[in-house]
């Protein structure tokens, strides 16, 4: 039996993602996520209370932006579901609980982040290369036409490639 329960967090990783693939080439991340309590006493000082652990999971894109984009110490937010799991081994019932990660990233509150933005590999087709350039994003080498992405109009593709010399990349 599977009980999914909506849930966010906000924690720090306690070791870097673990990258694996499916049998079926699926991405999977596996993250644990350590979330502190803080509690303020009395005197009105504040501390931590006693951590708790979680086992993440993130599937797909999101598994792969995670191993490659955070590691241990990176204070994260987590949004998904709780997801509680009973099962047997060696003829003992036992449970586990881990967290289905919908969307994950870098908490904003403890330091910056610099986002770059994956290809729109279903909007400019199979093996197009997807950058921009100063009249926004550009798909060079799709099949047939090359369209803006945002207008829908038709754009030019640099002949030595897109977006030769530009930082930025979506």
């Amino acid at each position: 039996m599977s009980t999914k329960i909506p849930v966010s967090i906000a924690g720090n990783l306690v070791a870097d993602p673990e990258l694996s693939f499916g049998e079926s080439g699926v991405a999977h991340a596996k993250l644990r996520v350590a979330v502190n309590q803080r509690i303020q006493g009395a005197d009105g000082t504040w501390h931590d209370g006693e951590a708790v652990f979680h086992n993440v999971s993130a599937f797909r894109a999101l598994a792969e932006n995670t191993a490659s984009s955070l590691k241990k110490g990176d204070a994260v937010t987590i949004t998904g579901e709780l997801e509680f799991r009973s099962y047997e081994k060696d003829g003992e019932r036992r449970e586990a609980r881990r967290i289905v990660a919908d969307t994950l990233g870098p908490d904003l509150r403890f330091g910056t982040a610099v986002y770059q933005r994956a290809s729109h590999v279903a909007a400019a087709g199979p093996d197009a290369e997807v950058s921009a350039g100063p009249e926004g994003p550009v798909a060079a080498e799709a099949a047939g036409p090359a369209y803006n992405i945002t207008t829908r109009s038709p754009v030019a593709v640099h002949p030595f490639g897109a977006g030769a010399g530009n930082e930025m990349s979506y």
